[in-house]
């Protein structure tokens, strides 16, 4: 329970899931330092250092018993956080205490840690995306031949398909999952390099074999999963590793950050709701108001995530030659709120994407509405074609005509009445059957089904079978 007393963060008291909460809390990270401690005694054991069967026992005895008390009074007389769980460790492995930590660095266990965690908060990511693609393909597909208004500018356009539009959210997710995987591939630790990078104290250790120093490293990272680990380093990672991966959490923002700008704009229009549970209040004043609070709360969590991930480059810009530790305070911050912020926000977008609800009868309405400006084009090449007729008189005809339509429309308040006034123009020459193939909301469409179908088929579908062992997340919103 949070002590209301003080400030509790409001992504981990209000908005990320379970899961995100526990890759970067303090028993992961801290139970993490202890493995890091034990895989490189067990590896130095291996190699030839004195370190005994009792010691490593006594480690793996006290993984996860962390006395944060005691870690807490060493750090206020070390100021040292790795030495102050080094102590801690201590205290309950006493013939352990000698090796803990022997030959590295506080970055072998705080660096290789948050490398873990990202990796797994990568992983959790990757999840969520693969559940918002899942959502938003049944969506698309459910509604592929849906006729609605398509916008540029915020002004009606020609006319696209619910389904399709569908789609632009989805090729912007699967954009998102290719990132993800490039950089998880690439996602290494640093190892073990000691100090400056130079392995010098593990040099020392080995008494000069080097061949020993390399294979530590090898083991350790192998203990880790990975194959491989930082090439060269100083005393640690490079910084733009944290940077390549923020940004990939900033792509993903600016994805649930569209597709929630989309959904508010289509609620204003009455298009789309998004999800809304039967008490929920959208207004302290106005009781009949039911805003896209969901989408509005991804909005700001993804501005937060974009905003976040300049921190990184800033800090990798800044880093003075082997070492400097102001990025230590940095990214304690931005790393696990930029995760825990991209989670919440891939959560609320799984969860809209699953419940929207689309009103065919507006999109319908609203197709009416413009849909005679756009076919007039195609009414003046049928005459042209069928009719007979001159092409410069019926221009001229239907620009006076849609002045007089757009007048009533804007002056008046009045429905468009275009149609009616081509209708009754025997210039034209056209019958109501006629008038009502001419205008069928599917012929302005263009190809918005084939290409949804094509995109759903040939990309989506294919990557979600090679991924149907992801399990599925609940997703659910309590606030």
């Amino acid at each position: 329970m949070p002590v209301h007393e003080f400030y509790d963060n409001p992504l981990c008291g209000r908005y990320a899931d379970e899961e995100m909460k526990r890759i970067f809390s303090d028993d992961r990270k801290f139970s993490t330092w202890r493995r890091l401690w034990l895989l490189l005694a067990e590896s130095e054991q291996a190699l030839g250092l004195p370190i005994t069967d009792e010691q490593l026992g006594e480690m793996r005895a006290h993984l996860t018993d962390i006395d944060y008390e005691a870690a807490e009074r060493y750090e206020h007389k070390v100021r040292h956080d790795v030495m102050a769980h080094v102590l801690a460790f201590g205290d309950l492995c006493p013939a352990a205490r000698p090796i803990i930590h022997l030959g590295a660095t506080s970055c072998y266990v705080g660096d290789n840690t948050d490398i873990l965690n990202m990796r797994d908060g990568l992983r959790h990511i990757r999840r969520l995306l693969m559940n918002a693609a899942e959502a938003l393909a049944s969506f698309a597909e459910r509604w592929k031949g849906q006729s609605a208004l398509a916008y540029t500018h915020f002004q009606a356009a020609q006319p696209t398909t619910v389904g399709k539009r569908a789609c632009l959210w989805l090729n912007d997710l699967l954009f998102d999952i290719r990132q993800l995987d490039f950089q998880l591939a690439e996602l290494r630790p640093l190892g073990c390099k000691g100090a400056t990078g130079t392995a010098a104290g593990f040099l020392e250790l080995f008494d000069g074999d080097a061949g020993k120093v390399l294979r530590l490293e090898e083991m350790i990272v192998k203990g880790m999963g990975f194959d491989r680990c930082q090439d060269v380093s100083g005393q640690t990672y490079t910084r733009k590793a944290d940077y390549a991966v923020l940004q990939v959490l900033s792509g993903i923002a600016q994805t649930a950050s569209k597709f929630a700008g989309d959904v508010r704009l289509l609620c204003h229009e009455k298009e789309l709701d998004e999800p809304a549970e039967s008490g929920q209040i959208g207004s302290s004043a106005m009781a009949y108001k039911r805003n896209p609070m969901r989408c509005e709360r991804i909005a700001s969590l993804s501005r937060y995530v974009i905003a976040q991930s300049q921190n990184p480059a800033v800090t990798a810009a800044s880093q003075w030659l082997e070492r400097t530790l102001d990025d230590s305070a940095n990214r304690r911050l931005c790393i696990p709120e930029a995760f825990l912020a991209a989670d919440a926000a891939l959560n609320l977008m799984i969860n809209v994407a699953r419940g929207l609800q689309v009103y065919p009868s507006v999109c319908e309405k609203h197709l009416r509405e413009e849909l005679p400006f756009m076919a007039t084009e195609n009414i003046l090449m049928y005459c042209v074609k069928n009719k007979s007729a001159d092409r410069q008189e019926l221009h001229e005809r239907i620009r006076t005509h849609s002045r007089l339509a757009a007048e009533q429309v804007k002056l008046y308040g009045k429905e468009n009445d275009l149609i009616e006034r081509i209708r009754s123009d025997k210039a034209f020459s056209l019958s109501e059957e006629e008038l009502a193939a001419l205008m069928d909301p599917s012929s302005f469409t263009g190809m918005a089904q084939a290409q949804c179908e094509r995109f759903l088929a040939e990309e989506v579908r294919p990557m979600l079978e090679n991924n149907k062992d992801v399990p599925g997340v609940d997703a659910r919103i309590d606030v």
